[in-house]
């Protein structure tokens, strides 16, 4: 177990030019987004609106976003403390944003299932879910509490930053936005989600450069890395494929067909793959130099 010590008479002066710290003043100016202050009158008019099977489709949709922020909020601090056990103070200092953030992704959808929904009995969640949300995700989190090695590291930063963030979450937005954005329906809902893309998207270049970096210490982190997304991937593509079933020929009432979203999911998760894959020929320093907050915003809404 790595374990960091601090001296009190010889305290650290942060690093700014840092990639962790980069983040963070992007974490600064654009994080303070507050959920209670978005109106979402309009919301509740386009929902008396819309027909049953509308209202089905958005809120299993919000059902599926609330119930996996709640599971991150919750199981994101073992992370943080494997990162702080180690002394990286800077990455550290970005981390205490995530939290902070996963939180309010809570508030803000447990506030738009209560203020425009009406609490309604939530839709189930998929089998591939579950496994994911309650097994995968708490089990990977959890190990780093005794094993704070790069492998557990790896295996722990795959499963929050690039499947559950960067694949899910991003096909996520992606379905949000073609059926409400585009028909001009659920402005609040809409806006929410805008300022919750901006906030992952930083979290996703923080663990693209936390894996890089891990795979660029040591090599033999790729094949962990490697393994972990390819365990992952068919539960997301069952989770995809859940949403559409139900649906003649997998169409949605919103017209959208479930195998461009599977295609697009399997778009993000060949990015993911591509982008930290480049580590094996870079060096720490090299990792460093060429990280820029917004370098994936190919892949994600710009940080």
């Amino acid at each position: 177990m790595n374990t960091a010590t601090h001296n009190y008479s010889e305290p650290r002066v942060l690093d700014p030019d840092s990639f962790p710290m980069r983040l963070y003043e992007k974490a600064k100016r654009l994080g303070v987004w507050n959920p209670s202050e978005i109106d979402f009158s309009q919301d509740r008019a386009d929902w008396e609106a819309m027909n049953e099977e509308r209202r089905h489709a958005i809120l299993r949709l919000t059902a599926r976003f609330l119930g996996g922020e709640e599971a991150v909020t919750l199981d994101l601090l073992p992370l943080m403390f494997a990162i702080a056990r180690q002394g990286r103070l800077e990455e550290e200092v970005f981390l205490t944003t995530f939290l902070f953030e996963e939180a309010k992704h809570t508030d803000f959808f447990s506030r738009w299932v209560r203020e425009v929904a009406g609490s309604p009995r939530l839709p189930p969640a998929p089998e591939a879910s579950t496994q994911l949300f309650d097994v995968e995700l708490p089990g990977a989190m959890n190990a780093l509490l005794e094993d704070q090695s790069p492998a557990a590291i790896a295996r722990a930063s795959v499963t929050y930053n690039m499947i559950i963030e960067g694949v899910l979450a991003e096909t996520g937005y992606q379905s949000s936005h073609h059926s409400l954005a585009v028909n001009g329906l659920m402005p609040g809902l809409c806006a929410g989600l805008v300022n919750i893309k901006r906030d992952e998207s930083r979290h996703i270049a923080y663990g693209v450069y936390l894996l890089s970096r891990l795979v660029a210490e040591d090599p033999s982190v790729w094949s962990v890395i490697e393994e972990r997304m390819h365990e992952l991937r068919p539960l997301t593509d069952a989770i995809i494929r859940s949403g559409y079933e139900a649906y003649p020929d997998g169409v949605s009432p919103f017209g959208l067909r479930g195998d461009e979203f599977s295609e697009y999911a399997a778009s993000q998760f060949r990015k993911r793959y591509e982008r930290i894959s480049k580590a094996r020929q870079s060096t720490l320093a090299e990792i460093e130099a060429t990280s820029e907050p917004t370098e994936v915003q190919d892949l994600v809404a710009e940080v």
